[in-house]
């Protein structure tokens, strides 16, 4: 799908259960975006189908595997995200603790921006993000995305931050 200097985007496939098992079961995805209830191999290729497989079909976008070129290990997903309760797409990523802070987020977060405003025409792009997740919302901040308004996604409790960019 995406290539960059380091970093290949593709779409998932149900391959990549083993990969989705770890990340949805790290301690930033747990604390930031919250338990999904995948503990086996069958709820991960459950994941996949329902989630990634299902939005590329309805919507043409959606989260990206995330993968180093130089050895095509698997490290994270960036994608783009069609909420019903959001008017706008929101772009959303997450790696393995492993792979943060070396500029990857940043690397695969501009080429999936780029995409929906050159490939899907969007003017505005949002980003929701818990407010004690700074490493999240410096990465909003560098894609050029600023603090829009505290909002509660249906079903969630907990306050999150809408930042935008474009209009």
């Amino acid at each position: 799908m995406f290539e960059t200097d380091r970093l290949l985007l593709q779409e998932f496939t149900f391959e990549d259960a083993p990969f989705i098992l770890e990340l949805l079961n790290t301690p930033a995805w747990l604390r930031f975006i919250g338990d999904r209830g995948v503990r086996t191999l069958d709820d991960a290729r459950q994941y996949i189908l329902n989630g990634p497989l299902h939005s590329y079909e309805q919507h043409g976008f959606g989260p990206y595997l995330v993968r180093l070129k130089e050895d095509g290990l698997p490290i994270g997903m960036c994608g783009l995200f069609k909420r019903d309760t959001l008017e706008d797409m929101d772009i959303g990523f997450a790696y393995l603790p492993e792979h943060i802070g070396k500029g990857y987020g940043l690397e695969a977060a501009a080429t999936v921006m780029n995409f929906a405003r050159d490939g899907l025409k969007a003017t505005r792009i949002v980003g929701v993000v818990d407010p004690q997740n700074a490493n999240s919302i410096r990465l909003l901040e560098k894609l050029g995305m600023h603090f829009v308004q505290a909002i509660r996604l249906n079903g969630h409790d907990e306050e999150s931050w809408l930042f935008a960019s474009g209009k």
